[in-house]
């Protein structure tokens, strides 16, 4: 049994997500209780769900970010939903978060090869109070072996002695060995620790396995044999995880790698059979280990990992995501998959998933401070739900305050003519939004309100009535150019341009708002 806690959020995306999974089909709601009105009535749609754990949160103000959720998941389907529900109780009880009167949402999920459920709670207890987190996912490991009976200690002894059995040359063979057990081994001061479920389980003098060391060898034999067993697998297994799994399975042989997860600089193999400890490198190159999938394979795969991915953090844009590919020589770039010269459409709800979060990247990148300006720019870029949007508490921006420095400049020039072309070509747009005005520059992220940063907006009014009396051209006298009305954005009119009050220039193209999507037309 896995238990898996997932990030928080303040605005409790992961409802967002498994309601997606049941939309899909691929999931289901398996409880809900204590959601108040919205669980007795029993319609409701996610955004219900995610508004009353936000209220029921707002009692305790002082923590940002009160989503716990946690991904709880069996070997296979040897649980069912059920037995995987009345677990999650007793673990919900043993973490804190089983008191009368906690929201509790819990989703069973089928897009996977393993039984596992999703739980999505508050870290607010009913009383208005914080549930611990102090090191929480070693108290969450050690509640999961508390309710499978499992003696961490004594098992830990075992294996060790079971290790100083085996055939080794060197500390790092040794390491292996007990590493492929599934500990953590590190060496201080003569001393090794023996570190399991994040915490150190025994500790034994260095000297007594120096004392073991022996001088292993490698038949000839032996050798061909195992780069044998090795290739074959190697191309039949779609990736390391996998090639792992078949050979400790059939041969009872570890591979345990050494580095990064995502990079191993070297790894050793460990014959459990023979009890003997030898060098990857000896048998088969690590790079050669390592070459599994096809190209189309690996193409294929790529939708999965973005999932996943999305899983873990639904605000991921397109950069964040392509950082991930980017060791995989693939990228996304709007809603296509780009990899080895093929590319084909992401899924449509990835899709559009990653669309909505590249508009809230763009929108955060601007730091709204205020409700005005965060809605302002929501229009502008079309999102509909301006609450999945932090307003930033910075004290200090120097681009925002260049800026408004910059109009200043503008402003107090009495030597302008006409403000509204200075202020464009200064790269200003101005909008007009109920009784506020807002500046926005969209080449340095900064949007502000006018009249709260102490500029007089009647100058404004002054040049647009100046440019209205000085301007008789014929083709200035036809009518106005209606916007898009959806985005609900007016802006004054421009000086000599002929655009009325709902002007299209000031968000940087002339045409339909949606178009701010693709790219083609504002660069920010």
């Amino acid at each position: 049994m896995i238990a898996t806690i997932l990030p928080s959020s303040s605005n409790f995306h992961a409802v967002a997500y498994n309601e997606r999974k049941v939309a899909m089909g691929v999931a289901r709601l398996l409880e809900i209780k204590n959601f108040g009105h919205v669980g007795i009535l029993g319609q409701y749609t996610a955004k219900d769900l995610q508004d009353y754990l936000m209220a029921y949160s707002s009692q305790n103000p002082r923590i940002r970010k009160a989503q716990f959720h946690l991904a709880i998941s069996c070997k296979g389907h040897e649980k069912t939903d059920e037995e995987l529900l009345l677990f999650a109780h007793e673990y919900l009880n043993e973490m804190g978060y089983g008191e009368k009167g906690q929201p509790l949402l819990v989703y069973s999920h089928s897009d996977t090869g393993n039984t596992h459920i999703h739980i999505v709670t508050s870290r607010i207890n009913p009383d208005g109070k914080k549930i611990s987190d102090s090191h929480e996912r070693v108290r969450s490991q050690a509640v999961l072996n508390k309710l499978l009976g499992k003696d961490v200690k004594a098992k830990a002894s075992e294996d060790l002695s079971s290790t100083l059995s085996y055939s080794y040359s060197t500390f790092a063979q040794f390491k292996a060995i007990i590493t492929s057990m599934g500990y953590e081994v590190y060496e201080k001061n003569g001393m090794v620790s023996v570190k399991r479920d994040g915490a150190v389980q025994l500790r034994v003098k260095l000297n007594d396995i120096t004392s073991k060391f022996s001088n292993t060898k490698m038949e000839k034999a032996r050798r061909r044999q195992l780069r044998a067993i090795l290739a074959k697998y190697r191309d039949t297994c779609a990736d390391r995880k996998e090639l792992q799994s078949e050979l400790k399975r059939k041969f009872g042989i570890d591979l345990v790698f050494f580095g990064r997860q995502d990079s191993p600089y070297g790894y050793m193999i460990v014959d459990h059979n023979r009890k003997i400890v030898f060098n990857g490198a000896w048998v088969l190159k690590l790079d050669n280990l390592l070459d599994f999938a096809t190209p189309q394979e690996r193409f294929d795969r790529i939708d999965s990992f973005i999932d996943r991915l999305l899983e873990h953090n639904p605000k991921m844009d397109t950069w964040s995501i392509n950082e991930k590919l980017f060791r995989s020589h693939a990228y996304i770039k709007r809603g296509v998959i780009y990899f080895n010269g093929q590319s084909r459409p992401l899924k449509d709800f990835m899709g559009k998933t990653i669309l909505r979060n590249d508009k809230i990247k763009r929108v955060e990148d601007f730091k709204p401070r205020s409700v005005g300006e965060r809605n302002l720019l929501c229009r502008i870029y079309n999102i509909d739900d301006s609450s999945l949007i932090e307003l930033s508490n910075e004290s200090t921006n120097v681009a925002r305050a260049n800026a408004i420095n910059d109009m200043r400049d503008l402003f107090n020039d009495e030597t302008v003519e006409d403000l509204w072309v200075s202020l464009k070509n200064s790269g200003f747009r101005i909008f007009h939004e109920g009784e506020e005005w807002y500046a926005v520059d969209f080449s340095r992220h900064v949007t502000f309100n006018l009249e709260e940063e102490g500029f007089d907006v009647k100058r404004l009014h002054k040049h647009r009535n100046k440019n209205r009396r000085n301007d008789h051209s014929p083709k200035n006298k036809r009518p106005a150019k209606r916007s898009d009305h959806k985005a609900k954005i007016h802006g004054l009119k421009d000086a000599g341009t002929g655009h009325g009050e709902k002007r299209e220039w000031e968000v940087g193209y002339k045409g339909d708002y949606d178009r701010i999507d693709d790219e083609s037309s504002l660069k920010v």
